[in-house]
């Protein structure tokens, strides 16, 4: 996905801008975007401030590091059990059990 060239703080400020009764149209015009960049950040960053951001950032960071636990407790797993089957230490395919 292509980085934008702008930060997500000059984008909530734009959209502040567009609140207070700037049209979208000079504010595209201003920063050289189009029409449908502006409403894409609208959707995306509409009514948010500073902390909500923080927040969305940390929320984001958070659920990269969980995929990536979550990634790598199923690869242990399934080198668990690749040994287990190589060793011949799964389950006996028997009935009973002796105890």
């Amino acid at each position: 996905m292509k980085t934008s060239k702008f930060t997500e703080s000059q984008i909530i400020k734009s959209l502040r801008e567009h609140e207070g009764g700037r049209s979208a149209q000079d504010i595209c015009r201003e920063l050289g975007i189009s029409s449908p960049t502006f409403y894409q950040w609208k959707r995306k960053y509409g009514g948010m401030e500073a902390r909500d951001l923080r927040r969305l950032k940390d929320l984001e960071h958070e659920n990269s590091r969980l995929k990536q636990l979550l990634a790598d407790t199923i690869l242990d797993k399934e080198i668990l059990k690749d040994v287990i089957e190589k060793k011949g230490w799964g389950p006996t395919s028997g009935g009973s059990s002796s105890r």
